[in-house]
């Protein structure tokens, strides 16, 4: 019997590894077009004479409309599949990337309104990626690799701005600001290509075998997520699903944490290279290049959380003690970063932005959890109401921080904000939270129980 079970465990395909290396990949691609403002924001913002106070509100803008396209895009995921509504969404926020470079040819207000405007656009059409990866994640893995795999294809946050700001930051350098937005712009319609050729559901992949689909459906894997008659018959989640989530306190304490990791990412995202820049003294090269320290320290954070995370569930069966660990202690951890404003070397601000975005990458598991806790009937709406929270942080983030630099002239008060969101994070994983375990809809003719 055990030579039997070898034999299939050789014979099984990896696929799956393939599948979270292309959501990682899409991911960077993603991470790296939000990030094409805060590299070229330092000149943008000197050529187009904008304030701290404005240029917070073009930071914005982004979030305004990725917010807002959460639950419609988690619909067309539900209703139509993640393959092609990811292609899609990935093709056309590509393209409003690339046109954010022809601001150049106008001048004054219309120059920024346009700028607003493409953020916007940018924002509605990057609202199914995430999402779409926790469906992707929630259908190619068994529960005990959802962890790993969710903090690989999260960590691409990181590795975009370890790859892509000194790069970027190198073309703004050189060549200009608007030649950021045109080259990722470029980079994702490549990537938009080979996501529709390579990417498949686990049912229809063609290099996929049985006993790799038998093994990740035995360990939870909803492999006929959007397969089958279930694909060609879904008729979309019901609004009686979204009012379920919102009604269930697991759901809602994830979401308070979310939104609260999410203020560290859109620090870094928006004001990190500005902050290094106008406090710290460095060129918007320099600040390119010093920004991937942190951003690796978060990518092996991120792929750490992912480990230990899984290893604690294989070690204690517990899931609630698997994901909570980790969240909480690195959201500790990420409350380093307020020690920047009692340092003045610029390596120790560095060590602890370094600190501070190792332990974020630790915590930031809220996606394996969004895997582990959605419904299946409701995937995509569910990981849309959970970004629609999270990315709340994408709107207030890049204001507050500019209304704090607008009246006190320093980012001292900024880093204590973010510090502080770290620790409402830790805070709602231990005492909103509880255990964490997949959401059982009701029908929609009866009443589920508030705060069951």
């Amino acid at each position: 019997m055990s030579t039997i079970a070898s034999v299939a465990e050789v014979r099984r395909t990896r696929v799956r590894l393939f599948i979270v290396t292309m959501l990682f990949l899409v991911t960077t691609v993603n991470y790296a077009d939000r990030a094409t403002l805060s590299i070229a924001g330092s000149a943008l913002s000197k050529e187009l004479g904008l304030d701290p106070v404005a240029l917070g509100y073009v930071f914005s803008a982004f979030g305004w409309s990725y917010v807002i396209a959460q639950v419609p895009g988690g619909w067309l995921l539900d209703r139509f599949g993640s393959r092609w509504v990811y292609a899609v969404s990935i093709l056309i926020w590509s393209v409003f990337t690339m046109m954010q470079g022809w601001i150049g040819f106008l001048s004054g207000g219309a120059a920024i309104a346009t700028l607003f405007a493409l953020r916007l656009l940018v924002g509605f059409a990057e609202a199914p990626s995430f999402p779409a990866n926790a469906r992707v994640v929630a259908a190619w893995f068994p529960s005990n690799e959802r962890g790993t795999a969710s903090a690989f294809f999260n960590s691409g946050q990181y590795f975009a701005t370890v790859i892509f700001a000194p790069l970027m930051g190198w073309i703004a350098h050189e060549f200009g600001w608007r030649h950021v937005f045109t080259v990722m712009g470029a980079l994702g319609l490549v990537m938009g290509a080979v996501w529709i050729k390579f990417m498949y559901d686990p049912k229809e992949h063609p290099s996929v075998n049985e006993a790799e689909i038998d093994y990740i459906r035995q360990g939870g894997a909803l492999v006929d997520l959007d397969s089958g008659k279930a694909a060609e018959t879904a008729s979309g989640p019901k609004w009686s699903h979204i009012r379920q989530l919102l009604q269930n306190r697991m759901m809602l304490g994830v979401y308070i944490g979310q939104y609260c990791i999410n203020t560290l990412t859109y620090f870094f995202l928006t004001w990190f290279p500005v902050y290094l820049v106008k406090q710290r003294g460095l060129t918007i090269l320099q600040a390119g290049f010093v920004a991937t320290l942190p951003a690796l320290c978060g990518f092996i954070g991120g792929v750490l959380g992912g480990f230990i995370s899984d290893a604690i569930l294989r070690r204690t069966g517990s899931l609630t003690l698997a994901r909570k660990i980790p969240i909480v202690g690195g959201m500790l951890l990420s409350m380093a970063i307020i020690g920047c404003n009692y340092v003045d070397g610029q390596a120790l601000v560095v060590g602890l932005m370094a600190v501070a975005f190792f332990g974020k990458g630790i915590g930031a598991l809220g996606w394996a959890v969004v895997s582990d806790t959605s419904p299946k009937e409701a995937g995509g709406v569910s990981g849309g109401l959970f970004n629609t929270f999270g990315n709340l942080s994408s709107i207030t983030t890049p204001i507050v921080i500019g209304y704090i630099l607008a009246e006190t002239g320093s980012f001292n008060g900024a880093l204590v904000f973010v510090g502080l969101n770290a620790l409402v994070a830790a805070v709602s994983y231990l005492f909103i939270v509880g255990k964490i375990e997949r959401v059982q809809l009701q029908p929609s003719n009866t009443t589920l129980e508030v705060f069951n």
